[in-house]
């Protein structure tokens, strides 16, 4: 590691490029000087991939940084991102507070370290960490990982000391010459009086002043707010004396920082007692503040509210306090050295709990003002969010505190914000310390409400940010509680979270709930939970392949999602899209699946930003757009490729694979089926029974026969089980092409048809017709292509390889006659031509008699039949209708030579 010290250097050529993406604050004041330490970093920055700068506080650091860091936002392909740490209380935040800078989606289970490190791999990105000192491990394990793993990434860092990373290049912020240190003196001190200028006298006494303060900006900055009212000379005199206290004061420190401290302590006690007041207690706020937590937090006694707010501008006039009044709005905040002073003043006054008690109590204030049924949860959302770190540490405090039981009302609050964004899994955590905090009577367990809440809001933040871990149990807990206390609201919030967790692998139980609570929802007025099981409901009718019912349900709700819950209303688009989708109206699944994704983005949660971006490349890959598909899933492929095993997006394993099966790439589509189907081995959920389907389908066009009848096997099993007829269609006919069985396709044909999926028809259609009688054939693939033409749903590349191959056979094979066969089969309509490919099946190739005679529809009936199901369970079981049911068993009578169910019974056990 290397230190290298000021040196030459000169300014890079003018920048030519665009200017990438960045997130550089804007300044309220002019850089001054520097010219040539801007030149010299720049160069360390073309050489190395790791500078940090190093200096004590107030040497200008961080505005030496960010004028470095704008040079390079047009060199950066990337663009440049700005980290501000100092907020940063915890080490273990460091990821997640890179990750919300970068913009870049934190998968749970990966965490923020990983998730940067996979999507920054190719982007060429600087990323800039400001105040390094005080997370200084956690910043230099995170930055060595980024360096390591992403060859583009560059990183520019600031601290009072070196972070040690190998390759890191240390510079040291020099002081200000003594020209640039006049010139700083006299720009500010003519923001705070516009006409100052320097006589012999002031320009004497200004030398002498920025030489005692040792060039350091920010002590010259303080110096020069007082020229309002004092003169350089006045000015100057005043340190003189500071600086003679320090004298005397213990000499542990180093002179640089004894300099900053007296210039600040000089100008703290240049203020009347009730500026001290509020300058000190404005050190519980970790991060900025606005004039509400100001007055909140520092009217006391002798400083009331009206008091505080004269007070902060007089602190601004002073420089202790930074105003930023851009977007029409005020918030204020201190640097973070100054805030180290205030802190020790505030410790020294003896003030600390008190101040911080009402800090606690105001943003638990701000957190309880949630606007849920008044226009939903946005415009709350971004107010919290802007004040995360102060509610972070007025958690912390909460918790920490003999009496927890603010900091647990705190903690029940903000459960809605960590279910809607990135801080989930930090969530989940204080949430469980919330709850391990509960009071204890005589040993009992806490059965209030508000322990109640707690859980509640722990199964809210696992539904995003840990699904399937531990979300119904928890609600299930939540709602025993809520029931007690007769809160009908509470209640709808618990029912429809214990709905949710048996959603994916209980369909009938989690409608049940549903119903339940919606009912629950309707006696509390409650319009988001009346709205969120409705939704539930329409996505279980989805699954159910019962899209009639489940269209209306998911639009019904969507009304009030939209305004009320971006992540279920864009969820509830999804799934609109999907259902569109499998109905035949692909340009209107991409238009739904587009509205999901703008309805989502905005939250930067992974897993909602993710569903919707597998919606949007399902339906792209439908329709053939498959540069369109792998674009709209770029943000997550980082995360998916390199450890699919770790990433929960429901259905973007599928998608992912799909994708990868549309262009031909087995060995991909099977990589990634066989992580998923790994990662969803355990329950029977309805992602597996997905999984399943399309894993067989690819080990079938791989050659791998038994492989393949083994996935299809039990995806048959499980959509059976889920009654998941899509899914059972899809299965039966990847094994009727295992076998070269027309029955087989044929009920699956059956399935798709009495669910209205049209368009898997023309799937069937391709599937069906090479085992048709050649002019058969040819009618069926004609009208196919027509339909698939209307359709806007393209064959993939191995279809298309199968359809070239037939259309050659059939060539072949009817000579003349196949132009006539296919003029005929394209005037037919997609209905005609399943209707023409029904009537017209061909041979059955079955034996006549006998078990081997049976198909696997028959078998089916016998074994439920066998089991003691009557016609409308097995039909129910099955998605056939009764009388069809009827049929079979009729057929299978004659087939094994019985007359009733009991003689089928003993034959069935006699076989066994």
């Amino acid at each position: 590691m290397a230190e290298i010290r000021r040196g030459g250097g000169r300014l890079a050529g003018a920048m030519t490029a665009e200017p990438h993406p960045t997130n550089l604050p804007g300044q309220l004041t002019g850089f001054v000087g520097r010219q040539a330490e801007v030149a010299e970093v720049r160069a360390l920055l073309d050489a190395a991939r790791m500078v940090t700068l190093i200096g004590t506080g107030g040497v200008g650091k961080t505005r030496l940084a960010m004028e470095v860091a704008a040079t390079q936002v047009a060199l950066r392909p990337g663009g440049v991102r700005w980290v501000e740490l100092a907020t940063v209380t915890d080490p273990a935040q460091v990821g997640e507070a890179v990750a919300a800078a970068v913009q870049v989606l934190v998968e749970p289970r990966q965490g923020p370290a990983r998730s940067l490190a996979a999507q920054l791999r190719d982007r060429g990105t600087l990323i800039c960490l400001d105040n390094c000192e005080h997370v200084l491990d956690a910043v230099a394990e995170l930055a060595g990982a980024l360096l390591r793993s992403c060859p583009g990434t560059a990183v520019l860092a600031t601290s009072r000391e070196p972070l040690a990373v190998p390759g890191e290049v240390v510079w040291r912020v020099p002081s200000l010459s003594a020209d640039e240190a006049k010139q700083l003196f006299v720009e500010r001190g003519r923001q705070v009086r516009h006409e100052f200028t320097l006589d012999d006298a002031g320009a004497a006494a200004t030398s002498v002043l920025c030489s005692r303060l040792d060039g350091i900006p920010l002590a010259i900055e303080l110096a020069a707010s007082w020229l309002r009212t004092l003169t350089p000379q006045q000015i100057e005199q005043g340190l003189d004396d500071r600086f003679g206290l320090l004298i005397r004061s213990p000499r542990g420190v180093a002179a640089r920082q004894q300099t900053l401290a007296a210039s600040i302590a000089w100008s703290h006690d240049l203020l009347d007692e009730l500026d001290r007041a509020v300058f000190r207690r404005l050190a519980v706020f970790p991060a900025g503040f606005d004039l509400d937590a100001a007055r909140a937090v520092c009217a006391d006694g002798a400083a009331g509210p009206g008091d505080v707010l004269g007070s902060i501008g007089r602190l601004v006039d002073k420089s202790l306090v930074v105003a930023d009044t851009r977007g029409g709005t005020s918030r204020y905040g201190l640097l973070e050295t100054i805030r180290e002073y205030a802190a020790d003043r505030l410790r020294d006054a003896g003030e600390g709990d008190r101040t911080r008690d009402r800090h606690l109590d105001h943003f638990l204030a701000v957190a309880t003002a949630r606007p849920v049924q008044a226009g939903g949860l946005d415009s709350w959302r971004a107010r919290v969010e802007r004040e995360y770190d102060n509610l972070r540490a007025a958690l912390e405090w909460g918790l920490a505190a003999p009496d927890p039981e603010r900091g647990r009302r705190l903690a029940a609050e903000l459960a809605w914000l960590w279910h809607l964004n990135r801080h989930g899994r930090e969530g989940i955590l204080f949430l469980h310390r919330a709850i391990d905090h509960a009071p204890t009577d005589r040993g009992h367990s806490d059965r209030t409400v508000l322990q109640a809440r707690l859980l509640t809001g722990l199964a809210l933040v696992a539904d995003t940010a840990s699904p399937l871990d531990l979300e119904y149990d928890v609600a299930q807990r939540a709602l025993e509680l809520a029931t007690a206390h007769g809160d009908d609201g509470l209640r709808s919030q618990c029912l429809t979270l214990s709905a949710v967790g048996l959603f994916y692998t209980d369909f009938d139980a989690s409608w049940e709930l549903a119903v339940e609570a919606g009912e629950a929802a309707g006696v509390a007025g409650d319009r988001l939970f009346a709205a969120a099981p409705l939704a539930l409901r329409g996505m279980i009718r989805h699954h159910q392949d019962r899209h009639d019912e489940a269209r209306p349900l998911l639009e019904a709700a969507l009304v009030d999602l939209r305004d009320l819950h971006r992540g279920i209303g864009s969820t509830t688009l999804a799934y609109l899209s999907e259902g569109a989708l499998v109905c035949g109206r692909l340009a209107a699944a991409r238009d739904l699946a587009e509205q999901a994704l703008d309805l989502a983005q905005p939250l930067g949660d992974f897993l909602r930003v993710g569903i919707a971006r597998s919606a949007l490349a399902a339906a792209h890959t439908a329709s053939g757009n498959l540069d369109a598909a792998h674009d709209a899933l770029r943000p997550l492929l980082a995360l998916v490729e390199p450890a699919t095993e770790t990433v929960f997006v429901p259905g973007l394993t599928l998608t992912l694979a799909q994708l990868h099966v549309a262009r031909g790439d087995l060995d991909a589509a099977l990589r990634g089926y066989e992580s998923g189907v790994r990662q969803a081995s355990g329950a029977p959920t309805y992602l597996a029974a997905r999984l399943h389907t399309g894993h067989g389908e690819a080990l079938r066009r791989a050659g791998r026969a038994d492989d393949a009848r083994r996935e299809l096997d039990r995806a048959v099993e499980l959509a059976r089980g889920l009654g998941m007829p899509r899914v059972l269609a899809d299965a039966l006919e990847q094994q009727a092409l295992l076998r070269g069985d027309l029955d087989l396709h044929h009920e699956s044909l059956t399935i798709r048809v009495d669910h209205g999926l049209r368009t898997s028809w023309t799937d069937a259609l391709d599937a069906i017709a090479p085992l048709l009688p050649d002019p058969n054939a040819a009618r069926a693939i004609a009208a196919c292509t027509v339909a698939r033409a209307a359709m806007g749903h393209p064959r993939t590349v191995a279809r298309q390889r199968d359809h070239d191959e037939l259309v050659g056979r059939l060539q072949q094979g009817l000579g003349p006659e196949f132009a006539t066969a296919w003029a005929a089969g394209s005037t037919l309509t997609l209905d005609d031509a399943v209707a023409y490919v029904r009537r017209n099946r061909g041979a059955n190739r079955r034996a006549t008699a006998g078990w081997a005679s049976l198909t696997p529809t028959e078998l089916s009936v016998l074994q439920l039949a066998a089991a003691g199901l009557n016609n409308p369970q097995i039909g129910a079981r099955l998605f056939i209708s009764r009388s069809t049911v009827k049929t079979h068993l009729a057929h299978i009578y004659a087939k094994l030579g019985v007359a009733n169910r009991t003689e089928l019974a003993a034959l069935s056990r006699t076989a066994v």
